[in-house]
């Protein structure tokens, strides 16, 4: 199976050509730059470059989220369009996922990304498998489920958090190499070939945190929506 994972989800750029279980290319960006400019000549270049056109590929594989608003739908938007115009498989996988995945240990890894104002995204990881539900919260909150651990190790957007961390929970430790640290296309690849594929059309990013202009929407109408408000994330 050839398959192309992508991921704009944060400031870095990732991209990765695999056949089965072999790795054809890669290409990673991590500087500030616009991904709605840099995404389809980055894969253009490694599809060129690996001798592909796009109606060998058989997947697509994405980081769905969480992250950036706008990378994820960046991100969502052109594989939808991809998987689409080929008539081939589409997989969403977790940006978090992705992350853990870079690190093998024995133990608890606790991937994070910084959702800014003391709070993240993260999950908790064990043995490559997901053993708690991802989610937006509080950093406070989230090591206070976590004092009882012996082993366990943090990854991702750790920069705001180390200290505070280091100090709440002295038994952790951290993987911080700038490879490992990012949501990575090749992780993204592996994870995603081994998953069902989704409905194209119903395909979502999963955000984790409604944009922060519904937040003031919502609460300015609150008494109007009454218990029984509802929203929708648009791509």
């Amino acid at each position: 199976m050839k398959l192309l994972a992508f991921d704009t989800s944060s400031q870095a750029l990732s991209v990765a050509l695999t056949e089965d279980d072999n790795l054809l290319g890669k290409i990673d960006l991590n500087i500030k730059k616009n991904h709605s400019i840099t995404l389809m000549p980055a894969i253009d270049f490694l599809m060129t470059n690996a001798g592909l056109q796009p109606e060998d590929l058989d997947r697509i594989a994405v980081a769905q989220g969480p992250g950036s608003y706008t990378g994820l739908r960046i991100a969502v938007t052109t594989a939808k369009t991809l998987a689409s115009t080929l008539n081939i498989d589409l997989v969403g996988v977790s940006s978090l996922a992705a992350i853990a995945a870079n690190v093998e240990v024995a133990g608890k890894v606790v991937p994070l990304i910084d959702a800014r104002r003391q709070n993240i995204y993260a999950g908790i990881y064990e043995n490559g498998t997901s053993i708690s539900q991802e989610h937006h919260v509080e950093l406070d909150k989230l090591m206070d489920t976590l004092k009882t651990e012996e082993r366990l190790y943090f990854t991702g957007e750790l920069a705001n958090f180390r200290e505070l961390i280091s100090q709440t929970l002295p038994q952790a430790k951290f993987v911080e190499n700038a490879e490992r640290r990012l949501p990575n296309a090749y992780q993204i690849a592996r994870l995603g070939a081994g998953y069902e594929p989704v409905n194209v059309d119903a395909f979502v990013p999963e955000y984790l945190k409604k944009v922060e202009a519904e937040e003031k929407w919502l609460e300015t109408h609150a008494e109007d929506q009454g218990n029984d408000t509802h929203y929708i994330h648009k791509i």
